[in-house]
């Protein structure tokens, strides 16, 4: 632990972690691949041993392929052991209107982004042949097939497409267990926090558990889901509440058989608008994971339960009933962000450091650039802390504020008349300030890349032109300088041609989703 005189270096040499499932073991695996651990420099987890796995989070970013190439994890190992499937974006259905129109964010950004806005030039046509996303990118197209990211043969992580995962979250996590303790040397310790111990100034200095052993550390990291032990409730930080912006507050989640082993496996998250929420479908490799998200102020469990079955039995009409599904399970959770992420020694990631509904998959890539954030920017003594625990704070703020912003914006366009959910995720108190002006200036110019304020920004400007071209956004064209367009338009009459024939080309010769992973798994078990 951290020594109180002033004369003694208090350098930070012992990690720990409180709670595992996906959150903690990640972060602990991140930690571990970037530190050298010794007798000098420890991670070591405590788990409680009856806490249920969430389940929610089965979507990742393409980010995932580097941490988990960064922490030495083979791929094929990791999709046969997580029923994994590759993710190439999602499938938005009756988000506009409700009448069965649809558009894709894929993972892939416009062709030839940097030099020229697509979307302006898309704009010109009265009635393009095509949606914008097909128009400007080759991976809608092999998304509609079923269609997957690489072929069979390119080496681990790399790709002909951008892709993310679809995962079994309590498969990845125990996974992730195995590869921190056995091939990292994270030490794993199985029991409940009874208590937590501080110093004269407020920092952590030991935790006490139910196997009546003392866990010292220097740095502690709360993990602990939505009951937040530490940050939450030792530190009392309070959540920044988002639900007057976004409403959805409930979920209900099941699992879904395939009605044969050659069903095709979605290369897309499919995320269906309801009257009170929208539902997710995802493909795994052995089935597939379905929940319904929804406001609990504009309808109960109940009606929440039927539009769930609904889905199903639509998704699965030749089976008898309930037989292809399994019962849903209910999970209540506040939206919102701690008001503080990193206070004094302790530093919360995952639930414990806030939730919001799964749309566009946030949750575990801010695992990811949460313990890359630390293991970036590792505090060597408490002086150092408190600077990065400054830094950390701003950061994570902002990225939470964009995302929510984000997330909204699918509300915001919306057309939808048919129930009081979609009409007061349009009335302007409920709308983020910073998000109204930037509707105003979009109505002039759609945001472009120089409009990125990072390189690792969570949604880059071209998330936000599949989004606004995706649900019909309104621009006054007229105001784009006659003078860009007209030197932008042969280039991107080339561009849009250019991608048509990689489309063409990738749909003779990348296979679908099932047969990858079918071919990976062959070729991974021939080679034992």
């Amino acid at each position: 632990m951290l020594s109180n005189d002033p004369n003694t270096p208090q350098t930070v040499k012992q990690i720990v972690i409180v709670g595992g499932g996906t959150a903690g073991w990640l972060t602990a695996c991140v930690l571990a691949a970037e530190f050298q651990l010794s007798d000098d420099f420890s991670i070591t987890l405590i788990e409680s041993p009856d806490t249920p796995a969430i389940g929610v989070g089965e979507g990742t970013w393409p980010s995932m392929r580097s941490t988990l190439k960064k922490i030495g994890i083979n791929e094929a190992e990791f999709l046969r052991r997580c029923q994994g499937s590759l993710k190439q974006g999602t499938y938005f259905r009756n988000w506009l209107h409700g009448n069965g129109e649809s558009y894709y964010h894929p993972f892939s950004t416009p062709a030839g982004y940097s030099e020229a806005n697509l979307a302006e030039v898309w704009l010109e046509a009265e009635n393009p042949e095509q949606s914008f996303a097909h128009s400007v990118t080759p991976q809608c197209r092999i998304c509609d097939e079923s269609g997957t990211a690489k072929q069979l043969g390119i080496p681990d992580y790399a790709y002909a497409l951008n892709y993310g995962y679809h995962l079994d979250a309590g498969a990845f996590a125990a996974m992730l267990s195995e590869h921190a303790v056995e091939a990292l040397g994270v030490t794993h310790t199985v029991a409940h926090v009874s208590q937590v111990a501080c110093d004269a100034q407020g920092y952590i200095e030991s935790l006490q558990t139910s196997a009546d052993t003392t866990v010292s550390g220097d740095l502690f990291i709360d993990c602990s889901g939505f009951s937040a032990l530490l940050l939450g409730k030792h530190y009392d930080i309070p959540l920044t509440g988002v639900d007057s912006i976004l409403f959805n507050d409930r979920a209900l989640a099941t699992q879904l058989a395939y009605p044969s082993s050659d069903d095709r496996i979605k290369s897309t998250t499919w995320a269906s608008a309801q009257r009170a929420g929208w539902i997710w479908d995802i493909g795994l490799r052995e089935r597939r994971g379905v929940g319904y998200v929804f406001s609990s102020t504009h309808t109960d469990e109940a009606t929440a339960e039927r539009t769930l079955e609904d889905y199903l039995r639509l998704q699965a009409p030749d089976s008898a009933a309930g037989t292809s599904w399994k019962a849903p399970r209910l999970l209540a959770f506040q939206p919102g962000y701690r008001e503080t992420f990193w206070h004094k020694n302790c530093v919360a990631i995952g639930l414990a450091a806030g939730f919001v509904e799964p749309l566009e998959a946030s949750a575990l890539v801010l695992v990811e650039l949460g313990a890359r954030a630390i293991a970036d920017r590792f505090p060597s003594n408490r002086a150092a802390m408190s600077v990065q625990a400054a830094r950390y704070n701003r950061e994570f703020t902002a990225r939470w504020e964009h995302i929510v912003e984000f997330l909204k914006l699918h509300y915001v366009l919306s057309k939808r008349e048919d129930s009081s959910y979609w009409q007061d995720h349009r009335t302007a108190e409920s709308i983020p300030q910073a998000l109204q002006e930037k509707l105003m200036l979009w109505q002039a110019e759609i945001p472009w890349h120089g409009e990125d304020q990072r390189t690792d920004e969570l949604f880059p400007s071209a998330s936000y032109q599949y989004v606004l071209m995706g649900m019909g956004f309104q621009t006054h064209q007229a105001q784009v300088p006659r003078k860009r367009l007209d030197q932008q338009r042969n280039q991107s009459l080339q561009l849009f041609q250019d991608v048509q024939q990689q489309a063409q080309r990738m749909s003779q010769h990348l296979p679908s989703n099932r047969r990858l992973l079918s071919d990976l798994l062959h070729r991974d078990f021939a080679a034992l």
